[in-house]
């Protein structure tokens, strides 16, 4: 039997959809037994949320103080001391999760399994390598606990409906000082947020200035949409880095993707490669971005944006 310990994100009250991707992950291990963690001063509402995730036996409410805010030092050392009874210890390919797990596999000994695409067996996964050109095989070895991050543009998230029990327990492990919250500043935005929405419309530095992006989010509200970014507009200075699309941004797999004066450079591709449909306006008919776009779209994107966004 494999036993999984898959860490879940969540903000204080709400759990993120990728643990529910990284529990479809887990799922197809050979006789997954699944547990999913919840570290948090409160962990009882993220818990019982957790507990509904099909195939997860059982969910740990480990409740402390440190754990009030995600941080990575402090939360690996609770991890370790769980990872005794386990066999694998799973997070997200998200921000939380490449900061989290790097630690997790260090203090464990071990080193770690990054963007699991594909289980292949019990030790035996593939994951992508060279910006998502080339996909390789790797085998962990055996008799060690497997410490990985999922790639969760890769999985769909687990259904709902379910009742697994949920455990209180204590933590028991020594918690470092030498790192503190000290504040988290964050973007409000009523639009869906950008790893998980259905649709996402981006921008590229062909935009101009952060003034010009007003098109972007206008077409954007009339779709319902995320908006996100190539890195060349987000290292322009058009909007903030939390909207970079790619590898070295975030990497997203919506129904729709709308790449909007974007070249299409292989890192942001990478980012977008597991999108249902992607609809690229660029005025360079020989942008790469149309080598991957369903649908293309020669023109002033000046022009064609408006006019699109007028006709929905």
């Amino acid at each position: 039997m494999a036993k999984v310990l898959i860490i879940a994100e969540h903000d204080g009250t709400e759990l993120n959809p990728s643990t529910a991707k990284c529990v479809t992950c887990a799922a197809q291990l050979p006789e997954a037994d699944i547990t999913i963690a919840v570290f948090s001063n409160s962990p009882g509402a993220v818990a019982s949320q957790a507990a509904t995730i099909e195939s997860v036996n059982r969910v740990l409410a480990v409740a402390d103080d440190s754990s009030e805010h995600a941080l990575a030092a402090t939360l690996a050392p609770q991890i370790v001391a769980l990872m005794g009874d386990y066999d694998y210890a799973f997070g997200p390919s998200t921000t939380f999760g490449k900061d989290l797990m790097p630690r997790v596999a260090a203090l464990a000994g071990v080193n770690q399994i990054s963007d699991i695409m594909s289980v292949e067996g019990s030790h035996t996964f593939k994951r992508p390598v060279y910006a998502g050109n080339a996909i390789v095989t790797v085998k962990a070895p055996d008799g060690h606990p497997v410490v990985a991050t999922v790639r969760t543009a890769s999985w769909p998230a687990a259904g709902t409906g379910n009742s697994a029990s949920v455990e209180e327990i204590a933590n028991n492990a020594a918690v470092p000082s030498h790192t503190r919250f000290v504040e988290l500043q964050s973007g409000k935005s009523d639009r869906p947020d950008l790893q998980t929405a259905a649709r996402v419309v981006s921008g590229g530095r062909a935009l101009g200035s952060s003034e010009n992006f007003d098109i972007i989010y206008a077409l954007a509200d009339k779709l319902d949409a995320g908006v996100g970014a190539s890195r060349a507009a987000v290292d322009a200075g058009y909007v903030p880095n939390d909207m970079q699309v790619g590898q070295t941004g975030k990497i997203i797999a919506p129904e729709l993707y709308v790449a909007i004066g974007i070249s299409g450079a292989i890192q942001h591709l990478t980012g977008i490669k597991d999108a249902g449909t992607i609809v690229a306006i660029n005025k360079d008919e020989e942008a790469p971005i149309f080598d991957v776009a369903d649908i293309g779209l020669v023109g002033d994107l000046f022009s064609i944006v408006p006019e699109l966004t007028d006709a929905l």
